[in-house]
């Protein structure tokens, strides 16, 4: 049994049936990554991450051109390349180049002021293609208190602040309204309640999973495996499919520990990826495995699957889609909270070297690096910060990085 190939081709099927849907002319939502996705999916509305889009035409090998094309243009070279990529292709205008042929205009555009980027680059998608934009508040949380993953579970209320809870609420049902104009159905609130139940139970499996490879003598399965385990029942979440896969997922785990399989026969060493996935060059998470018996054992979409979206309702799911947005970037970017999130893991998953890539073109991304590395190495943790970015490939140097990597493992094996 592979449940990493199952979903993949899973998600190759449904792709196909995305791209009919918007080829077709349906209306679709462009949106980003750490907007309420549950909203849309709720209402049935086909839709297209940032991010995600910029994935896939990276691993394309089309972000040189891209970038190069976005100097061009005269944007200035800090702007988030994980999410203007696809903006800089929608302007070039070339879609025979493009994945799918391009994108059609989409009918609704959706971005949090996370960073100072996102609204204008989401306001430039308003304006080329004239879809109806609406943009979701970001205010501070007052008390960032480092161990956030305790409260943020149940006392989301006392710990995120009512205030801006209010804000996000306010701001979700004049979504719901647009989304309801869209499709011309009621949003159907006992339904929603439903399918937030569905989805806490899919996390609460995800966090069972990870408690459980995390705890076996050795890792039974790569984080290139767990990652479409993990992320494919996410863009799903809370359907029938995404629930039964995840149970398989977690059966496979159980069965892989059972056994004793390990990844690396040879293991002595765990590592942690800390960032977004290396998309164009994912084959550098098994480069370690025979020269230093070394393991990637960690990456941030399976822990951040409990700690990131496990909020009790308490009678109002909105609310707590609220307290699942309101913070959800800014818990794996800002201290005080990444620093101290990557010690609880790296502690639970008996880390040894930390790979942490730095995106120079990212400032939201970067804004932790720094505090990040200081706990790490309080914690006992090496780290090693690689200064590159996850889907422009012109500033990679797969020898260099590797280099880089083999030194810290060399030192700790001395």
């Amino acid at each position: 049994m592979n449940c990493a190939a199952a979903a993949s081709a899973y998600q190759k099927d449904w792709l196909r049936g995305l791209r009919g849907q918007i080829s077709g002319g349906a209306p679709y939502a462009f949106v980003n990554a750490d907007t309420p996705h549950e909203l849309f999916h709720h209402m049935g509305v086909p839709m297209v991450t940032n991010q995600w889009w910029s994935a896939v035409i990276s691993a394309k090998q089309l972000a040189p051109h891209y970038f190069d094309r976005m100097e061009a243009l005269g944007f200035h070279g800090h702007l988030p390349r994980y999410s203007s990529l696809p903006l800089i292709a929608q302007m070039e205008g070339d879609f025979d180049r493009q994945p799918w042929g391009g994108l059609p205009p989409p009918a609704i555009l959706c971005a949090r002021a996370s960073s100072d980027e996102h609204p204008r680059i989401f306001q430039r998608w308003a304006d080329l293609t004239g879809a109806e934009l609406h943009l979701l508040s970001a205010p501070a949380v007052a008390e960032p208190k480092p161990d956030w993953w305790v409260q943020a579970r149940e006392d989301w209320e006392t710990f995120y602040g009512s205030d801006r809870l209010d804000l996000m609420v306010a701001e979700m049902e004049e979504l719901i309204e647009a989304l309801e104009r869209l499709t011309g159905r009621k949003f159907d609130r006992d339904g929603f309640a439903g399918y937030m139940a569905r989805i806490d139970e899919q996390e609460r499996m995800l966090d069972d999973i990870a408690q459980r490879m995390a705890d076996a003598p050795r890792l039974p399965m790569r984080i290139a495996e767990q990652m479409p385990n993990v992320m494919i029942p996410q863009w799903h979440r809370g359907s029938d499919w995404a629930l039964d896969h995840v149970r398989a997922f977690r059966d496979e785990v159980e069965e892989r520990i059972g056994v004793d399989h390990a990844v690396c026969e040879g293991e002595r060493t765990r590592m942690m990826w800390i960032g977004a996935g290396l998309w164009f060059d994912t084959s550098f998470y098994t480069a370690f495995e025979e020269s230093h018996g070394a393991v990637f054992c960690w990456s941030m979409y399976l822990p951040f699957a409990a700690d990131g979206y496990i909020r009790a309702d308490h009678g109002d799911p909105l609310r707590a889609l609220a307290a699942r947005v309101s913070s959800m970037n800014e818990q794996l970017h800002q201290p005080p909270w990444v620093n101290e999130w990557l010690v609880k893991e790296a502690l639970r998953w008996r880390i040894d070297v930390a790979v942490m890539l730095v995106p120079e073109h990212d400032r939201f991304s970067g804004y932790g690096s720094h505090f990040a590395r200081a706990a790490l190495e309080a914690a006992g943790v090496r780290v090693v910060q690689i200064r590159s970015d996850m889907v422009d490939p012109r500033e990679w140097g797969r020898e260099p990085v590797e280099a880089q990597v083999r030194a810290v493992l060399d030192g700790k094996e001395a």
